[in-house]
């Protein structure tokens, strides 16, 4: 069967695959465009399914907001060479895309939901997979609803942060302290809603300290108490989002505090970050 250059270049188009795979699919699927697409697909999944132990340290993260909603995502996929392609970017941006248009909860809800081309996002990455050799997957996606959310990507796109706010805040602020999640990377926005087992591993790494130091030995169980509750102060002031000193401020200011000299009923309700690196 004689398979034309216009052929293949439909083909392409349909699934965004390499030209050669593009005209073997059709010269298998006897010229069947379909066919050809679910050739082109499960070579995707057969990639994926090989290269499945492989680690996927590089990657984008992307975020989109609409009307109080916002999604941080990030494909990943394994060098840098691959994620700093337009393919690449352009399905990031696609995935990103589909997040906030549909709002899923979790990864496996966006793997299901559609992208504009009617295919899943889970069918675009087994696609990309199998064009570009490397595993690609979803390694981040979370969402956030308030009344104003600020954004912040870095510039080598590797992490950013999304931050929720009870109210309209300006927007050189919020921005300001979205970077300060990127940067700073708290735990928790405030004391109150520090992780349990956070707090708890804290505190059981200074009994240990405290249990090696010959200085300690021999002292009161509540001084030892106290000596940890000071400081698992000191961990909050530098982890929590809140207590932490404002990084932007020429003065020793906390986070809060910086807020509230610009809007005094303004807070920070929540947050999202991710990072490539951690």
């Amino acid at each position: 069967m004689n398979i034309t250059a216009a052929d293949v270049m439909k083909l392409r188009k349909m699934t965004s695959a390499g030209m050669m795979d593009c005209k073997k699919a059709l010269i298998e699927a006897e010229g069947d465009f379909q066919k050809a697409v679910d050739i082109i697909r499960e070579k995707g999944k057969l990639v994926a399914a090989k290269r499945a132990d492989r680690e996927t340290s590089e990657g984008e993260v992307v975020i989109r907001q609409s009307e109080g909603k916002a999604i941080i995502a990030c494909l990943g996929c394994e060098t840098d060479f691959v994620s700093a392609t337009a393919e690449f970017k352009a399905l990031a941006a696609e995935i990103a895309d589909a997040a906030i248009t549909n709002f899923p909860a979790d990864v496996e809800g966006l793997k299901a939901a559609k992208c504009s081309n009617g295919h899943t996002v889970e069918e675009e990455i087994a696609a990309q997979t199998g064009k570009s050799g490397e595993k690609h997957v979803i390694a981040y996606y979370s969402t956030l609803e308030a009344p104003y959310i600020a954004q912040y990507i870095h510039f080598n796109g590797k992490l950013g942060a999304i931050v929720a706010f009870n109210k309209e805040v300006p927007a050189d602020l919020g921005r300001a302290v979205a970077q300060q999640v990127t940067a700073m990377n708290p735990v928790s926005v405030s004391e109150a809603d520090c992780p349990k087992e956070v707090v708890e591993k804290e505190l059981e790494m200074y009994k240990k300290q405290m249990e090696e130091d010959p200085k300690m030995a021999g002292k009161p169980a509540a001084m030892l108490e106290n000596i940890a509750k000071g400081k698992l102060q000191k961990f909050y002031k530098e982890n929590t989002l809140e207590d932490q000193d404002f990084v932007q401020s020429d003065e020793k200011i906390s986070v809060s505090a910086y807020i509230k000299k610009i809007d005094k009923d303004a807070k920070v309700v929540a947050f999202r970050r991710f990072s490539l690196s951690d």
